[in-house]
């Protein structure tokens, strides 16, 4: 299997362990207990990380996709307990829900050696999330636990790779979402208010944005065996069906 192959089979299991973690009821109900929505919870737990004099604006930049004020909205209610402590909370919460979630999955410590490979290797370049996040230690260094850090890594590092390619190909964060596989429903929920933009004349783009986003990957990939990767790609499918 070649890296350019292996980024784009990873893809789905990595954004979709990301989002269950995101959804898990007991991260819901730790936002609650803060005094925060959801919503302010997956701002601050994703961009708290770059302190906490961060302007709403800067953060806006950093995550991408998510509309601006939206950014605010959810940005600003943090400011209490610190953006950076929220961050902090959900990185407990990632290593308490993957210890959890990941308990009966064959091969965990496998699967974490090989994440470990990928995310050592990714160039953190114009990806200020993924190269603060890099940077945070792991409280937590039971296998599940430090699976999930990894795979949250692996997913702001796609994530990061997905805004610099649809960039590139002349998207606006808010078109690459209406072109996504979501459609309006993905922008309507990273706060993009309607009138979008026609879906069908911005896929020929999008589609070569997602190439191009696999490119960037594979470079983390490289150092890899072919078998090695594959195994990869087969382990992050089992870890995505029984955390869901």
């Amino acid at each position: 299997m070649t890296p350019e192959l292996c980024a784009a089979a990873t893809k789905r299991a990595v954004l979709a362990l990301g989002a269950d973690f995101a959804l898990h009821p007991a991260s819901r109900e730790r936002a609650r207990g803060l005094g925060l929505t959801p919503w302010s919870l997956y701002v601050a737990g994703r961009a708290g990380v770059l302190g906490h004099d961060v302007r709403p604006d800067a953060v806006a930049a950093a995550l991408g996709f998510v509309a601006p004020e939206a950014v605010r909205r959810g940005w600003e209610p943090t400011m209490v307990i610190g953006p950076r402590a929220v961050a902090e909370l959900c990185l407990d919460e990632w290593c308490r829900w993957g210890s959890a979630a990941f308990a009966g999955v064959t091969g965990l410590d496998r699967l974490a050696a090989l994440a470990e490979r990928v995310v050592l290797a990714a160039d953190p370049g114009a990806m200020p999330l993924f190269a603060a996040w890099r940077a945070m230690p792991v409280p937590d260094d039971r296998p599940g636990a430090r699976l999930a850090v990894l795979l949250h890594l692996m997913r702001e590092h796609r994530v990061g790779a997905q805004l610099l390619a649809v960039r590139s190909a002349g998207l606006r964060p808010v078109e690459a979402l209406i072109a996504g596989p979501e459609g309006e429903s993905g922008a309507t929920a990273y706060g993009w208010e309607p009138p979008y933009p026609p879906r069908m004349p911005l896929l020929r783009r999008f589609v070569h944005a997602d190439g191009v986003a696999d490119r960037v990957v594979a470079q983390s990939l490289r150092d890899l065996t072919p078998g090695e990767r594959a195994e990869l790609v087969t382990f992050l499918k089992i870890a995505a069906a029984v955390a869901r």
